[in-house]
């Protein structure tokens, strides 16, 4: 019985132990299992981490450049700006410094600060610049350089700005051959004599000169007027009038074009020809120029120089150029010469242009605003 119970134990002990046997193993196999995942799973961490060292070294290389970049292109930038606008600050200085026709103010703003107190002069003009505002729309003003050109300037400047065409004469005569035609075919040697406003009597280089003087107005007028676009005009209405040297030849062309106008006006009286202007008859009857030498010696020659265009010279400019000269001469406010026109009589056809003085000598450019 004994040995039953024995045996008995024995084969459930061999029983558990192969059970066991097989647990173990299983056990073994589940660990082994395990192992492996845990080992694949360290091993993808840390390849995933040498990755991400690696991409993260480069993303941080990559932002450091990219912001040193920035930072260099950020005061690359500072640098250019506060050298574009030094830059423009020097040039708009040096034109302003030079252009002889400044840009517009505000024609009350200028009055009040220009007349002042209140004195009966101070007075009288104040209320002559509230009467151009209020009753002839004259809202701004352009200020003209105060020279003995004045006039000429304030008159050339808006023909060119507004694109004015040349005189119909002017169109049908090559004015380049005008100094030419007086000095040989009509033998008037004596412009030898003409003188260049400052630069004063020329001698021999006179008619080289007038030539040039010539070649400069018939080129840049020829150049502005065929210009259509208003505000690119007026860009070459300031950087010509910025231009000295220019200027002066413009000035000294229309003076000659004014003694070639008197001396064939003046050899037409002689020969009795066709008639002539009555302006023509006014000017040659003054005593300091009744004849086209004492005309050039006596006012052309000064003019520039020490004396701007008279009152007669103006009626003979506006005919020459074929424009309606309108003054408004704030000295003369309440009277019927405040507001004046040069030639009094003109065709429909001719272009207008104003004037605004206080003493007429000196001229500006009166601007418009409805």
């Amino acid at each position: 019985m004994q040995r039953r119970r024995d045996r008995k134990a024995s084969k459930n002990s061999d029983h558990f132990t192969e059970q066991e046997k097989q647990s173990r193993i299983n056990h073994s196999k589940r660990s082994v299992g395990k192992h492996e995942v845990q080992s694949w799973t360290t091993a993808t961490k840390r390849s995933l981490c040498f990755v991400w060292q690696k991409v993260k070294a480069q993303l941080m290389l990559s932002m450091s450049f990219l912001v040193a970049v920035f930072w260099y292109c950020r005061r690359l930038y500072s640098f250019l700006a506060q050298l574009l606008k030094r830059w423009s600050n020097y040039l708009q200085r040096k034109l302003l410094r030079n252009l002889s026709v400044l840009t517009e103010v505000d024609l009350l703003g200028y009055s009040a600060r220009e007349w002042k107190g209140e004195t009966k002069q101070a007075r009288h003009m104040r209320e002559a610049y509230e009467e151009l505002f209020w009753n002839y729309h004259i809202k701004y003003l352009r200020q003209v350089r105060r020279d003995n050109y004045s006039v000429l300037r304030a008159v050339l400047f808006q023909i060119f700005s507004q694109g004015i065409p040349f005189p119909s004469w002017m169109k049908e005569k090559d004015i380049l051959k005008l100094p030419e035609k007086l000095l040989y075919s009509q033998g008037c040697n004596w412009i030898q004599q003409y003188s260049f406003g400052p630069e004063r009597y020329m001698g021999p280089n006179a008619f080289g000169k007038l030539r040039k003087c010539m070649e400069t107005l018939k080129t840049n007028w020829t150049e502005i007027s065929a210009t259509k676009d208003h505000e690119e005009r007026g860009n070459m209405c300031n950087t010509l009038f910025s231009d000295e040297s220019k200027e002066h030849k413009l000035y000294e062309a229309i003076k000659f074009i004014m003694l070639y106008e008197v001396v064939e006006a003046y050899e037409q009286i002689k020969n009795r020809e066709e008639p002539i202007h009555n302006l023509f008859s006014l000017l040659l009857a003054r005593d300091s120029s009744s004849d086209p030498l004492s005309f050039m010696m006596n006012h052309l020659n000064s003019i520039g120089d020490s004396i701007c265009l008279d009152q007669v010279e103006l009626f003979l400019l506006g005919y020459l150029l074929e424009v309606k000269i309108r003054v408004y001469r704030l000295h003369r406010f309440n009277t019927e010469e405040f507001q004046v026109n040069y030639p009094d009589e003109y065709r429909r056809e001719w272009n207008e242009i104003s004037l605004l003085t206080e003493d007429d000598r000196y001229y500006d450019i009166p601007l418009f605003r409805t």
